[in-house]
């Protein structure tokens, strides 16, 4: 079955965003821009790289909408975006879900087997 354009659109934004937080640097940006929007030197100020360095993890972001920019005198502080972060939450919803229920029946299995080892000294008892 061939993928629809909002298929093919859908998958392009999840691969951006999730190559955008594979880099443990670009999450821990994710993680201060959640508590309020910051300048470029303020998001590079915990880091051990250079401003340019910090940039280019900035472009990435931005290409995978997670962060956008705004204008404030001279500044152009960045902000998290949720859009892209919700999409992928969305999508390994599913996965937890298919997860869970492979787990509740693994539950009712191993309490199944409870109950018949449970049982079965007494079942071997009244056999003699």
């Amino acid at each position: 079955m061939k993928p629809t354009s909002h298929g093919q659109l859908t998958s392009s934004r999840l691969d951006a965003t999730f190559a955008a937080l594979a880099d443990p640097t670009r999450r821990a940006i994710l993680a201060r821009l959640a508590s309020g929007e910051a300048s470029v030197a303020e998001l590079a100020e915990p880091f051990a790289m250079s401003q340019p360095a910090i940039s280019k993890h900035l472009k990435v972001l931005e290409r995978a909408g997670l962060i956008s920019s705004g204008v404030d005198a001279q500044r152009r502080p960045r902000r998290l975006e949720a859009a892209p972060l919700a999409e992928a939450n969305a999508w390994m919803e599913k996965y937890r879900q298919f997860w869970e229920a492979n787990f509740e029946r693994l539950d009712a299995v191993l309490e199944e087997l409870k109950t018949l080892e449970a049982t079965e000294p007494t079942t071997r008892r009244k056999k003699k």
